[in-house]
This record gives C-alpha cells, structure tokens and sequence, in this order.
C-alpha cells in the first residue's frame, strides 16, 4: 500500500479563500454559460447576481444511516452481553470516519473521478474550461466538470430528495437535484466553493465516500464493501477499491449484485487503476497484480441483504417487528410522533432490547417443536410472551409462524401478523384466554374482603340473568347457562374451586361482585382486547370470552409476582444515537393495581393449580416457587397457560388461528393437544429460572384465608322448617338433603354440608339432613366377659330389637373363666345402629375354633 496522503489546499484554494464570491463569478459565469448567453442574451452583470444570492454554503450532516437492534445474550458472539438481531434502514449505510476507510478507496475516489482535488477549492478551473468548450459546441450545459467537492453537493440533494415523505416530492426534489441546468450547475458550484472553506479535504473526501449511491440500494463505503466483498470499508484491496469507486458514476448498471454487470464494472475499474498508476498512488507492481484479477463470482463475495425484520436473527424476529411498529412510542427520538418517524427514517441508532435470547432461544424452540408451523390440516398458533415483573421489561416473544412481510408472503409456514400483541401493533384480532382470566374474578373477591376458604356452589346450573350486577352496563335479562368441564358438582371452598377450575365457583362468586369491577381489575393490571376496544364485562367475560393479547396477559400475572404492581411492557434498556449520545431508554411506567396482601394471596391460591392434572407438566421442578393458571375455552379452541415467580410473569397460547379445531386432540412431538403450552411454558420459564430465579412467594394475608364470610350454625336438633329459617336469616340459600339414618328423633337436624362453624360466603347453598329416627343404642350384651353364655346375650339384643346376631370364637387357655362365655360384640355396645344391623357376639372356649 503505498504512503498515506496528507491533504493538500492548491494556490487556487487559498486564493478562493479572500477574494469575493463576486469577483469568482465572473470566471465561473464566463466559462460556464458563454453558450446561454449567445443565445438568450442574458448579461454577465445580471448573472453575476444570480451567483450572489445563492447560499454559501451547506451543512455536512448526517446521512442516513442503518439503524441496529441488539438483544441481551450470553452466548457466542455477543458482545459485552449484547448479540445484534436486527437492521433497519431506509438507506443501507454505516458512516465511517477517515481512518476506517481504506488508503486505496481514498486514492480511487481521487485518482478517479477528481484528480487534482487536492489543488483546487471546489471548482476545477481546468476542467471547468474544457467543459466549456463542449458546452459550446452544443450550445447548452452538456458538462459541468463536477468535481468531488461538487458531486458530494449533488448527492447531498440526492438524499435529502430520497428522504422526503412522498413519491410526488421524492420526484421532483430528485429532478432538481440532477437536473442539467444552468442555474443547479452554478449552485453547485458555489455551495462546492462554500464547503471547502468550511471543511478540510479529509472531511469532504469522508463524507462524499459515506453518501455515495453504490447502487442496490447501498450507500456509503462501508455499506458498500459489506454488501459486495463481505469486508469491512478499511480492509479492501486495490482491486476491490477501485470496483467499488466503478460504481459511482453509474451505479444501475456497474454495481455488482448481479453478473450481468461485472463487464461494466471491470472496465471502468481498469480505467480507475489506470488512473491511480498515472498519478503515482500505485505502482506498476501493484497494477499488474490488480488489473489482472478478474470481476466475476469468484472475486466478488456477495453478502444477503440484511434489510428489516425478515432478515432479522432467526430467533428474533417477531420481537424485531414488535420493535419497529413500536417506533412512534419512543419518546427518546422526539416530542412527536412524526419526529420520532423522521429520526428513525434518518437513522444511525442502537438500540439495546429488553429481550433475553437466553430465554427467548429455548421458547421459540419449543414453540416450534410443539405447535409447528407446517401443520396443513388446520390453522395452528401458538405465541409465547414473558414480562419482568417490576419493570415491564419484555424479555421473551416468541411465536410458531416464521415472520415474514414480503410481498411473497413466504408460505403457509409464514405470516406478518404478530399473535403477541394487539393490532396496532400489527397483532391479530386476539384469543379468548378461557379460564386464564379468571384470575381477575378472584382478586376482585379478595379485593372485597372475601375468603379463600369460604364455600360456594360449584354445580352446573341455569343463573337468572338478574343475580349479576354490572355497573357498567347495567342489569341483564335471560337467564345465563354454564356447564363444567369435568361435570364437578356441589361446594367448594374459593381455593378448591380455582384449583380445579370449576365454572360454577367463578359464576357463584361473580353473583356476589360487580361485573364491572371485575373488568377494571383486568384493565388495572394491563390485560387490554387485541383490537383495541374495552374489555367486555357480561356474565360469560368472568371465564375468558374477551379476545385478549399473550403480551398483556403476561404483563397481569407478573404484577401479581411483584405484589400487585403493574409496569406497562417496554422493550428498550438504552438507545445510542449516530453521534454517540446515551438517549436512555424507555421510562418504566408502573402503577399499584392490586395490593400486595391480594397479589400475596392470589398467588398463594394458584400454586396448587401446578399440582393438578396437565398443569404439573408445566412446572420446571427446580425448586424455584412458581404459580399459574390453565385456560381452556368451549372445544378446547384455545389453549393457555399463564405462570408467574417474583421476578417475570409468562403467558402461552397454543391454539386455532381461525377455524374450531380441537386441540386436545392432536398430538406433536409425542404430546397429546392439552400439555403442548405446559411444554412450551416449561422450556420458557425453566430457562427464565437460570437468570431470574425466583424467590420464595409471600404468605398469604391470614384475613383473606377466611375472609368475611359466615359461620355455618349448628342446626342439629332443630326441625327443618326452624333450620330453613335460620339459614335463610343469615343469608345462605337452603337446600333439603332429604332423612339420612340416625339415633335422633324423626325430623331432627342431623348434619349440614358445609359443616357446622366453616366459614362460608353469604349466599353459599347449605344442605340440611335430617333424621329418619331409625338408629337404636346397643345394650351391654358383654357383662364383664365371664358371665353371658351366647343365648343370654342374644336375649339381651333381641329385647332391645336387635334380632340379627351371629356367633364368632376365640381360643382361650385351659382353666380360663371366660370359657364359653361371650368377650365382646360387634358393633360395641353403647353405639347406635338400625335394628337391622348385624351384630356379632365373640364366645371363648378352650377346644380349637372351627
């Protein structure tokens, strides 16, 4: 490589810099437009004017530039625990500075399009006068003889052009721009003079170098040499230096993403070496060596397009796009929507991401595993979303679909709909969560004082529609019918009925809250409708019938981990702009929904759901505390799990994207429809676990165990009609249980259900049992073992109407005075049985028993 240049300013470049624009315009004006003015008339002095009022300079901005998105991770690759998933860009372009540019690009931009750029100061006189010449010859502005300075100039406009908002302003800003007119040339020409007295020669050189159309939608050296030679800017050879400096002049039809322009390029190449020989920036050797390696696919390494989220890392691109649609919320890029949008567009930033590939890999794994997405038979889904709890930092979003927003579509594998979030930002319609949402019915009863061990009615049954209030939208009619899913019957107590999901525990208790109550703890704790609308608060919402998003579920159940505080999701720790500044990141915004004693509690309930049925299979058994709720709407539809620990709340769907398949029963990966989101839940959180692990639950608040709910009263003894009216006055309902067997007199109160002194809800059903008064109290047919022979003893119960008795023996030693004489009876006396009963007389004796 040869030495590096220092830049140079020429004796015209001084001389530039103390006479006026003025007296310049004269030499710029008489060189330039002798043609116009032949034939239109126009006057050097008046045109001299029109050079005085243009502006004197422009501003070397940024130029726009790929923007980066970066996730947390531990693996190989990541970089002070960092891994870049992702880049956006409206122009493929990484500015680099002076140093990062390789010697040779620097001598082929020169040697190539601008030689004597060193000595002059922005306008070539030289080239200037032999551009007049041919100007004169066909009697218009055919040649401006741009220099470097010039074209940086243009290409300024150029981008400002590809920049603006619409197709019609794009057009005619790009007409101005490269427009063969006297007027652009001689703006041109002075904003070129403006900017060598502002900036050095290494400044334009870099900027020019970073703006420059490569072609391919590829700007900017270091865009450039990344897209055709796989190589970073300051590590190209010569020969790859001057191919890519080829491009500038024509760059749709010397670029080389494409074979069928390798010829073009070559041959411009070859002149640009040439050139760089002729000024004496290489020698003989090194041209020999470069010009003879030929441009074709063995010499030029093409690297894919890595443009937005489709090409985004393969494990994260579902968060990339939740990301990018979430541009408009990023307050650190402007005040306004539309500034944020244009900082964007602009680019040149880094953002770090809230989202863990330790995690996220293992889930998006397991997603595909258990819910392909080739399945052809029906619509499968399946979305994975895990919130911080305390933060709202989202550290997982995972999704069976393959992300895809090409115009292609990518196949039935693919799709452009993100099934976490809502459809701003670019989610579907939503799923019904089934009973995942009835968390919100039981914190709304702790939330009234309520207990957990208070009883309710669990049966299946018709509900007048008048039982439930609404405030919201007021009273209802009809009546509202439910069924359970495994046809549970009877009382519960809150905890049970949770625990094994029964329908009935949940509409028992909605009977006795506000509807409306229930819906604002929803919204409270972040649960929003995918399409935007308000959560619905009918009686049929309180068992999941809202279309809800996974993302704002997990968001729920990690305030109930962080003691009833709900953060409000983000997705950005820290963004870094094109000049690298630290812009922050998103602000947490959290509120106390819920009380910590009702988050404590609520938790404390849902534990043991990991410890029935399929749920169990969700619990990663690593001994970090965990708790969760299972959902599974009519014709298992839909399928959920949502969990939670101190540190991250999850939630799982698993489910038809449109249509009414039974997911129970379809088997993946050897596992039967109902476990597929345990296993997907199990993989998320076990590796949550290894970086977030959980700490012990809190105990649950000692007055939400029993609430204020009301001793059941001991009603034994009492008639049925005094029972009714003591229930009644209490505010339980009463339901007859019908006469069971017992020693009390006929009609006598035996039993309750609940029992006597729990703590039930007021308007829980207690069933009465009374007595058929058909139990008689066994005499002492024993004596004291040595005195009733058996026919005595039987005397004894058939006196007292015992008339079934049979015999049984014990051995006895010889001499023993009980032989032949009755030792016990079974049942034992002094207890109550039917007259019916049988009872067994024990007779000892010495010969062996039969």
């Amino acid at each position: 490589m040869s030495a590096q240049k220092t830049p140079r300013r020429g004796i015209f470049s001084a001389v530039a810099g103390l006479i006026s624009f003025s007296v310049l315009s004269g030499v710029l004006v008489t060189a330039m437009v002798a043609p116009a003015l032949a034939v239109t008339g126009i006057t050097a002095t008046s045109t001299i004017g029109i050079f005085d009022g243009l502006p004197d300079y422009l501003e070397l901005d940024q130029q726009p530039e790929r923007n980066t998105i970066y996730a947390q991770y531990t693996g190989k690759g990541n970089v002070d625990g960092y891994l870049p998933i992702a880049t956006i860009y409206d122009q493929n372009r990484q500015e680099v500075s002076y140093d990062e540019i390789s010697e040779f690009a620097v001598e082929a931009v020169v040697a190539g399009e601008d030689r004597r750029f060193f000595d002059h100061g922005g306008v070539d006189l030289t080239s200037l006068v032999r551009a007049a010449v041919g100007n004169f010859v066909s009697s218009g502005i055919e040649s401006g003889a741009s220099t470097l300075t010039m074209q940086l100039v243009k290409n300024t406009y150029i981008s400002e052009a590809e920049s603006l908002p619409t197709e019609d302003e794009r057009s005619a800003a790009y007409l101005a721009a490269t427009s063969q007119s006297f007027d652009r040339k001689l703006k041109e020409m002075k904003l070129a003079i403006g900017l060598e007295k502002r900036y050095t020669k290494k400044e334009i050189l870099t900027a020019y170098l970073n703006i420059a159309n490569f072609g391919n939608a590829t700007y900017g050296i270091q865009a450039a040499a990344q897209r055709y030679y796989s190589v970073d800017a300051k590590d190209l050879t010569l020969e790859q230096s001057a191919s890519l400096i080829a491009i500038v002049q024509e760059p749709s039809i010397r670029n080389l993403s494409d074979p069928e322009y390798y010829a073009a390029n070559q041959d411009r190449r070859d002149v640009i070496l040439s050139a760089m020989l002729d000024v004496g920036s290489i020698d003989r050797e090194q041209y020999d060596e470069a010009v003879a390696i030929q441009v074709d696919e063995e010499s030029v390494d093409l690297s894919a397009p890595n443009n937005g989220c489709t090409s985004a890392y393969k494990y994260a691109k579902w968060f990339c796009d939740y990301v990018v649609k979430s541009v408009p919320d990023f307050e650190f890029l402007g005040d306004t929507v539309d500034e944020r949008n244009e900082s964007w567009k602009q680019g040149g930033y880094k953002l770090y991401t809230t989202l863990d590939l330790d995690a996220q890999i293992p889930s998006q794994k397991a997603t595909w595993t258990y819910a392909p997405n080739n399945e052809t038979a029906f619509s499968l889904g399946s979305a994975t979303s895990t919130v911080e709890s305390g933060t709202g930092r989202v550290l997982v979003m995972a999704e069976n679909k393959l992300f895809n927003d090409t115009l292609d579509g990518g196949g039935i594998e693919s799709t452009a709909v993100n099934y976490n979030t809502s459809y701003e930002y670019g989610g579907s319609s939503g799923f019904q969560p089934g009973s995942t949402y009835k968390v919100f019915t039981l914190i709304e009863w702790l939330n009234q004082g309520k207990g957990i061990n208070e009883r309710l009615e669990g049966t299946a049954r018709d509900i007048p529609g008048s039982q439930f209030l609404d405030s919201c939208n007021g009273p209802y009619g009809g009546t509202v019918e439910f069924g359970n899913n495994a046809n549970e019957s009877g009382i519960y107590t809150v905890a049970e009925g949770t625990a094994e999901s029964i329908n009935g525990i949940f509409f028992s208790m909605a009977t006795q809250l506000d509807l409306c109550n229930i819906r604002n703890v929803a919204a409270s704790m972040g649960v929003e409708r995918a399409d935007g609308a308000e959560l619905e608060s009918f009686p049929s919402s309180i068992i999941g019938t809202n279309d809800v998003t996974p993302l704002s579920m997990a968001s729920a159940y990690a305030a109930i981990g962080a003691g009833g505080l709900w953060c409000e999701p983000i997705i950005i720790d820290k963004a870094i702009s094109a000049s690298n500044a630290d812009l922050g990141g998103q602000e947490q915004n959290c509120r106390q929904a819920i009380s910590p004693e009702v988050a404590a509690t609520t938790a404390y309930v849902l534990t043991e759901v990991l410890n029935r049925g399929n749920a169990a299979y969700s619990d990663p058994n690593d001994g970090i505390p965990i708790f969760g709720k299972t959902g599974t709407t009519d014709g298992a539809v839909h399928t959920w799990m949502a969990s939670g620990t101190t540190r991250y709340g999850t939630a799982t769907w698993v489910g038809n994207i449109s249509g009414f398949q039974d997911i129970s029963q379809v088997y993946y990966a050897d596992v039967q429809g109902y476990r597929l989101r345990h296993y997907i839940t199990r993989a998320t959180d076990g590796a949550l676990n290894i970086k977030y692990p959980g700490g012990a639950l809190p105990e649950p608040d000692s007055k939400l165990l029993t609430g204020s709910g009301t001793e059941v009263p001991d009603l034994t003894l009492q008639s049925l009609e005094q029972a009714k009216s003591v229930l009644e006055s209490l505010g339980f309902s009463f339901r007859d249980g019908g006469e069971v067997d017992s020693e009390l007199p006929a009609g006598q109160v035996v039993r309750t259900s609940p029992g006597a002194g729990t703590q039930s809800a007021a308007g829980a059903t207690v069933t009465v049992y009374t007595s058929k008064g058909n139990k008689v109290k066994i005499p002492d047919a024993v004596g004291d073992g040595e005195s009733n022979d058996f026919a005595t003893a039987q005397g004894i119960l058939s006196s007292s109407g015992f008339s079934n008795v049979s015999q049984s023996c014990e051995e006895v030693s010889p001499g023993d005075p009980s032989d032949g004489k009755v030792t016990a009876s079974s049942p034992s006396a002094g207890t109550f049985a039917k007259t019916s009963t049988t009872i067994t007389l024990t007779v000892a004796q010495i010969l062996p028993c039969p």
